[in-house]
């Protein structure tokens, strides 16, 4: 009987959980690609290769189940995936609050099988949030109601998508009028500035290692925020040594200056590490504020 009731357990917990892979691109319609067939190729744990972006889905009990949605855009420098800290657990945690999460594993600027390698992420998740909108439906949310959240060098990209409004997707017909900009964005200890601040692995492999002055400042995100940026969240701690607090205090100040809504959260410890489980338990405290922040973001739809 005990033996029973554990598979039963096990059974409801997947269940609860449950995931649907999502292939992002049509077959052959993939943009930026030379066309090569490349293996998905993994490396302790992390992604080190994509054959081709995928979203999975978790989804909460329809009972549940909020209007809302956040894509999970995992971290790892743009040269690997944390698919599953900095994007699965992530994911889960996000559906004890009955929120739909997917987990996009998008193509790394670094693959040989892309032509201009600093669009390549973004027309992944421009993409993506395409998909999910125009689907929103099937999956019980609001197409009004759709954010992403990135860890590190994934906050990039989400901070990335959040503010440049040219659509890369290509996508024709009906899917010209979906919009590629996301209604929130929750950025953790991301990677913001490419110059002075700058994850020095995350832009080589955004950008190049001979990337010139122009390029930097393009793609260093506190330069891109207008007043049509979405409400974000920024989480970060004092001490993180990999990626530089200033990164999420610069773009904080060009929120202010554009009068986005928002919130800045500075934690003095953390270090590179803050995520669903914490070293401390005034770190893991960033989980009930963003959960907080959340419960204010639609009040009046």
């Amino acid at each position: 009987m005990k033996k029973f009731g554990l598979i039963l357990c096990f059974l409801l917990v997947n269940l609860i959980f449950a995931q649907e892979k999502i292939t992002l691109w049509p077959k052959g319609k993939m943009p930026n690609s030379k066309g090569l067939q490349l293996k998905t190729e993994e490396k302790d744990g992390r992604i080190v290769q994509i054959k081709e972006p995928e979203l999975f889905a978790f989804l909460p009990p329809k009972e549940e189940r909020k209007p809302m949605a956040i894509i999970v855009i995992p971290g790892g420098g743009y040269y690997k995936l944390t698919y599953d800290l900095g994007g699965y657990q992530i994911a889960k945690w996000f559906n004890t609050l009955g929120i739909s999460a997917f987990v996009l594993n998008y193509r790394l600027p670094i693959s040989p099988d892309v032509k201009q390698r600093e669009i390549a992420p973004l027309q992944d998740i421009q993409a993506a949030i395409k998909y999910i909108r125009k689907n929103a439906d099937q999956y019980g949310i609001s197409p009004e109601q759709i954010g992403v959240i990135g860890t590190s060098a994934g906050g990039h990209l989400a901070a990335t998508v959040s503010n440049i409004t040219t659509d890369y997707t290509e996508l024709k017909d009906d899917w010209t009028s979906v919009s590629t900009i996301p209604n929130f964005a929750i950025l953790v200890s991301p990677v913001i500035d490419l110059g002075e601040f700058a994850h020095v692995g995350s832009r080589n492999s955004l950008l190049g290692e001979n990337a010139s002055q122009e390029k930097i400042i393009e793609y260093s995100m506190q330069n891109r925020v207008t007043e049509k940026t979405p409400p974000t969240l920024l989480i970060h701690a004092q001490n993180d040594k990999a990626v530089p607090v200033m990164n999420s205090i610069l773009y904080y100040q060009a929120m202010t200056k554009n009068k986005v809504k928002g919130a800045l959260f500075i934690f003095p410890e953390g270090e590179h590490k803050i995520g669903i489980t914490n070293t401390s338990e005034l770190t893991d405290n960033w989980k009930k504020l963003c959960s907080d922040w959340l419960k204010t973001l639609f009040l009046n739809k």
